[in-house]
């Protein structure tokens, strides 16, 4: 019997959600300042009437807005447009169907059906198309207006603060990014390297498809979710492999104050593409690659549009035409590095889908103590992938050992 109630327990509360303390605090914090801005300005710019100047699905849509930023179900258009599009169809239904129970079922059921067909799905919705049937001779008298105040200032103005929180106090992604299959850096339709092998964008885009209902998650969200446990599953076969582990200890440097025609004698007797430009701390303050020499020689092929904008202003100033001297003058900041302990499964995307070909490692002190190349993280995965294999093959050859010496079944 025991058994029995902890097995219902199982259906009826779910799993927790793994989401830490501080994520939890600065969902609540944005809640509660967003439903301020709301309730506050609301109340100033709405007339006293009959009629609530607060929809109450305003309260379950900040849930959505502010811990729940990066769902479908948040995004803009889904916020504002289930908002107005359902509380038309309540205003409608409860003008013309006088029975409050028929009127209720049919705003609700309608409201869903127009917010998958508008692709507006939001659950708060469905309250924005029962609010107007359950306020009845209040709603009947403001008409259709009902859909502009409150609820259309309400929606606007929490859309306002989910932004303005999300993005310039928790610095979170809102909108959400919509996912972009395609290879951003180099501009071209193939995909990444990491999404060339394994579950690909088409794959889920099916996957989803094929399960036809409606999941909460983007496939952004998805395809993240994949790629972390895929290099946890990898992180736990090869073991801790470190970037200290894999990097280049033997350094070529630069100071900011080191000639350019030395540096670019360095990079080609070091057969190097980048030196890492420190100070007397060995403090990592720039990096100068190959790409960074070139510049200087004004190819106008490989000018940006913030180039050329540069470039024609400067010749209406009185400049000197020597090129740059120094290091300092063309290297580029700031410079992306990677700490020592950290594990090369986290180094991956860096160096293959993000446009990084050198990545500088640095102690716990900021110091230079390492460099990375793809050259090395290709050779660290094929070893790794090895000694992996050679420990699977141990493990099969111990089996059949075994097996081959116990005695034969009677």
């Amino acid at each position: 019997m025991p058994m029995l109630p902890r097995r219902l327990l199982r259906y009826l509360v779910p799993e927790p959600v793994q989401v830490s303390g501080n994520e939890i605090v600065r969902s609540t914090f944005a809640a509660f300042i967003g439903m301020l801005a709301v309730t506050g300005i609301s109340s100033f710019m709405l007339p006293a009437s009959a009629l609530p100047f607060v929809a109450a699905s305003m309260g379950a849509s900040a849930v959505l807005t502010f811990a729940l930023p990066g769902s479908p179900l948040s995004q803009p258009w889904p916020l504002v447009g289930s908002h107005l599009i359902s509380a038309s169809i309540g205003v409608a239904a409860c003008l013309w169907i006088s029975e409050p129970v028929l009127a209720a079922a049919v705003a609700v059921s309608l409201s869903i059906l127009a917010m998958f067909l508008t692709h507006t799905l939001h659950p708060p919705g469905g309250a924005a198309a029962l609010l107007p049937v359950v306020l009845g001779d209040s709603v009947r008298e403001a008409g259709f207006a009902f859909v502009i105040a409150p609820v259309a200032v309400n929606v606007l103005v929490l859309l306002a603060a989910g932004m303005m929180i999300n993005i310039l106090v928790f610095g979170r992604r809102y909108p959400a990014k919509p996912y972009e299959p395609g290879n951003l850096i180099h501009d071209r339709y193939d995909p990444p390297s990491l999404d060339r092998i394994g579950i690909t964008h088409g794959d889920l885009h099916q996957a989803l498809m094929d399960l036809d209902i409606y999941l909460d998650v983007s496939e952004e969200d998805l395809n993240r979710i994949y790629r972390m446990a895929g290099a946890q599953a990898y992180r736990r076969r090869m073991g801790e492999i470190t970037c200290e582990d894999i990097m280049s200890r033997d350094l070529i440097t630069a100071r900011i104050d080191t000639e350019v025609e030395k540096a670019w004698a360095m990079l080609r007797h070091h057969k190097v593409k980048a030196l890492p430009v420190i100070d007397e701390a060995r403090h990592v303050i720039g990096i100068l690659t190959l790409v960074d020499v070139l510049k200087p020689v004004d190819l106008k092929t490989y000018r940006g549009f913030d180039e050329r904008l540069v470039h024609f202003i400067r010749r209406t100033l009185p400049v000197s035409s020597k090129g740059p001297r120094s290091v300092g003058d063309i290297m580029a900041r700031p410079v992306l590095t990677v700490d020592s302990d950290m594990h090369i499964t986290e180094v991956v995307p860096l160096l293959s889908d993000a446009g990084y070909h050198n990545l500088p490692v640095v102690d716990r002190d900021y110091r230079l103590v390492g460099m990375i190349t793809q050259s090395d993280l290709i050779a660290a995965l094929y070893t790794g992938s090895l000694h992996t294999q050679g420990q699977t093959d141990a493990a099969l050859k111990r089996v059949f050992t075994n097996a081959s010496r116990s005695p034969a079944p009677i």
